[in-house]
């Protein structure tokens, strides 16, 4: 009897450990979260971050949403704050610059941007930076219908013209940007300049023949995002259709049809209906010959 139960306390007693071993390893498995940042700036004005953050599952990278990340300029205290954001669905998040960070931002010709995570019960806490120097694109236009872009560095108190930036020269459709040529990127020279030649002589502009190039870097390491708009009139002019509403076409009501189209069905109608009834005429005389002979 003794030995039966000093079995039994063995076997709860390891049942207990084991137990408890599961609820701990639950608890301290935490999902790891991947993080970018991402500066921008558009039109040489107030400059941005976007935050992007994904998680591993099943070996395959996933957008994870609802997560908090605290944004700071160049250090972690509550003088550098950016702001709070949350995470959407897709996995980003965005801030612009405060001006009560002006001083600061002015300051230096360089900055770092720190996204920080403090962790919850599903993932662990995780930050990440990304620094960036002060830089300006420039957008003009050169005879013979040649787009140049300008990339300038602030060094000190001075903007120093940047050899080999690749710039896109594109421009703005509402299905995304479409470059000016089959080049897909322009280097800058030892002026900071990137040119190339506009060759959608037939794309569709505004009213007035209105379209907007596009000058841009994207990703730089030293540099982000950049981008710089202007409007020219390069484009073709917008027409706008006549509104034939009520009007008799294809696409209009069965009443707006077009009249040879009523006619050719009504004869259609017509000449069938006609066999149909020429065979009920032969078959009824058919059948009073047959009565006859």
């Amino acid at each position: 009897m003794k030995l039966l139960n000093k079995i039994l306390f063995g076997s709860l007693s390891i049942i207990f450990l084991l137990s408890g071993y599961d609820g701990f390893a639950q608890t301290a498995d935490k999902g790891s979260l991947s993080v970018a940042v991402s500066y921008f700036n558009v039109n040489n004005q107030v400059p941005y971050v976007l935050v992007k953050v994904k998680t591993k599952v099943k070996g395959k990278f996933q957008s994870v949403g609802g997560i908090p990340f605290k944004l700071f300029l160049n250090k972690d205290s509550a003088g550098t704050f950016i702001g709070k954001v949350v995470i959407n669905e897709q996995g980003e998040a965005m801030a612009l610059i405060p001006l009560s960070l002006k001083k600061e931002w002015n300051l230096t010709v360089k900055h770092t941007f720190i996204a920080a995570f403090a962790g919850n019960t599903k993932y662990d806490s995780t930050s990440t930076n990304l620094t960036v120097s002060k830089a300006k694109i420039l957008i003009d236009t050169a005879s013979g219908r040649s787009v140049v872009a300008t990339v300038m560095e602030l060094k000190d108190t001075t903007w120093t013209p940047v050899k080999g930036v690749d710039v896109v020269l594109a421009v703005r459709r509402s299905g995304g940007d479409l470059n000016i040529n089959e080049t897909a990127t322009f280097a800058t020279d030892s002026t900071g300049k990137a040119s190339g030649d506009f060759k959608r002589d037939s794309i569709p502009g505004d009213l007035s023949g209105n379209i907007i190039l596009v000058a841009k870097v994207l990703d730089n390491d030293s540099y982000g995002n950049l981008s710089i708009e202007k409007k020219v009139p390069w484009g073709s002019k917008f027409v706008s259709r006549a509104n034939d509403f009520n009007a008799r076409t294809l696409f209009a009501t069965r009443a707006k049809a077009p009249v040879w189209l009523m006619v050719v069905a009504t004869g259609i109608i017509i000449a069938v209906w006609a066999v149909l009834v020429l065979l009920v005429q032969n078959i009824l005389k058919i059948k009073k010959l047959g009565n006859e002979a």
